[in-house]
């Protein structure tokens, strides 16, 4: 009885290490350490002229804490856009102890 006790603390804590891990989800992820840029979505019709990009960002430790706003409306709030030309994300993670997620909106 004890070694199935035992065997089941062990498996539990395995699993918090392999499913518990911090990820930004990327379209290929990096287990060991990521960084990548990806565009996601493109607005009706490109504005002519210089476009302004506001940046909206989430965090996560050990897939255990995660906090933030990364929506399109924050991003668009922070770089103080109306009309979206295109929305890139980027990723970034760490050994699965820190990743960050970013959507980053381009317009005016």
């Amino acid at each position: 009885m004890k070694k199935v006790v035992a065997l089941s603390v062990v498996a539990a804590i395995l699993a918090l290490f392999v499913f518990g891990c911090a990820a930004s989800t990327p379209p290929v992820p990096g287990y060991l350490y990521t960084q990548v840029k990806s565009a996601t979505a493109v607005g009706p019709a490109s504005p002519a002229g210089e476009l302004k990009s506001g940046e909206a960002c989430v965090i996560s430790i050990l897939g255990l804490v995660a906090t933030g706003d990364a929506s399109i409306e924050a991003a668009k709030t922070a770089g103080q856009i109306n009309s979206i030309a295109y929305v890139d994300y980027t990723g970034f993670s760490i050994l699965g102890v820190y990743a960050k997620y970013c959507t980053v909106v381009y317009g005016k």
